[in-house]
């Protein structure tokens, strides 16, 4: 097996993202409809947001049997937690992501291999899912597109002011009138008061 291929060990064979793939069976063109809901594990996170650890992941998705494996299309529908990128106020919300992959059935990266020692492209920048045995694993596949559907920079309210750079107060609790005065480069202040003693005279 290529160097790329990820598959399913034994070990994982009772995770939640498993799926068994015997009832579809491996006439090319048999399909078969699928709902589960999987907790979510704590890598589903980028810097700002994430989903909270164990919050349900409802799957619905496709498999589809084709000639190289089976085909897996679906949505993955979650809640979402972080912090606004401006006030840094936690926010909340709910996420939708779609997914489609391919899991190549077992012995098919021999006739990858081939394919390629014959000087066919065999998708030689992407990754190749397998399937072990008959089941495969959509955990990475949700992984990537749920986080690849997070915001990069969470937001409280589209029109969130942030906070103030000189005393850290968010500025929509702060009002209009908050303000702390003329800012005077330090390096002018003795100048200032230069200036000040001769308009006194």
């Amino acid at each position: 097996m290529t160097e790329s291929a990820i598959t399913l060990s034994p070990s994982d064979l009772r995770s939640p993202f498993a799926v068994d793939t015997r009832p579809l069976g491996r006439q090319p063109g048999s399909m078969r409809t699928m709902h589960r809901v999987a907790p979510a594990p704590e890598s589903f996170a980028t810097g700002m947001a994430g989903v909270p650890e164990g919050a349900d992941i409802e799957l619905d998705f496709r498999l589809e049997a084709v000639m190289e494996g089976v085909l897996v299309t679906g949505t993955a529908q979650t809640v979402t937690a972080g912090e606004c990128s401006r006030c840094l106020d936690p926010v909340s919300d709910s996420l939708e992501a779609s997914f489609q992959e391919l899991f190549h059935y077992p012995g098919e990266d021999e006739a990858l291999r081939g394919r390629a020692a014959d000087g066919v492209d065999a998708k030689d920048d992407e990754e190749d899912y397998y399937l072990e045995g008959e089941v495969l694993d959509l955990e990475p596949v949700v992984r990537d597109a749920v986080v690849l559907a997070l915001p990069l920079s969470p937001l409280c309210r589209d029109d969130c002011p942030g906070l103030c750079v000189e005393c850290g107060e968010k500025l929509a609790e702060a009002g209009p009138e908050h303000d702390h005065g003329e800012r005077v480069d330090p390096r002018w202040a003795a100048l200032r008061k230069l200036s000040d003693g001769l308009g006194d005279r």
